[in-house]
């Protein structure tokens, strides 16, 4: 291979790399809605209850740095809008349920409404304004974001 056609190569290659990474960090951390069907009830993933409007299910892992700061996103969204429940479960100690709903990276969090339905799925360290944005659309127009 003479040096030129290496070099094209190459910069084909960084070229796909780069346009790769733009793609998958436009798309981390954003909400993607998902069909209903799929339904969460609290005993199953270890919770005492869900919220009364909406829950926000997070699923991390004892040494993962990005599951800290979506605790604290997920937490400040719950705690700004009534009736919404934060749940932090590490599948450290739960890896049945990294399968039940197929999770394959920490954090992953499933929006859940009032009955307990996922409504929609964050891939990746939660974006504040997502979130709040997530569930202001579930909630519907009676719900005033603060």
């Amino acid at each position: 291979m003479n040096g030129l056609l290496a070099l094209g190569v190459l910069l084909a290659l960084v070229a796909a790399a780069t346009a790769a990474g733009l793609v998958w960090r436009a798309t981390t951390g954003r909400a993607r809605t998902t069909r209903a069907g799929q339904v969460v009830h609290a005993a199953e993933v270890g919770a005492e209850a869900l919220g009364d409007r909406a829950t926000l299910l997070q699923f991390s892992t004892e040494f993962c740095a990005p599951c800290r700061s979506t605790a604290r996103v997920l937490g400040a969204a719950a705690d700004d809008v009534d009736g919404v429940r934060h749940v932090d479960v590490d599948l450290t100690h739960r890896p049945d349920l990294a399968s039940r709903f197929g999770v394959l990276q920490t954090p992953t969090t499933l929006v859940l409404d009032a009955a307990g339905a996922v409504r929609a799925r964050i891939g990746g360290a939660a974006r504040p304004d997502d979130v709040r944005a997530t569930l202001d659309r579930i909630l519907g127009s009676d719900h005033v974001s603060a």
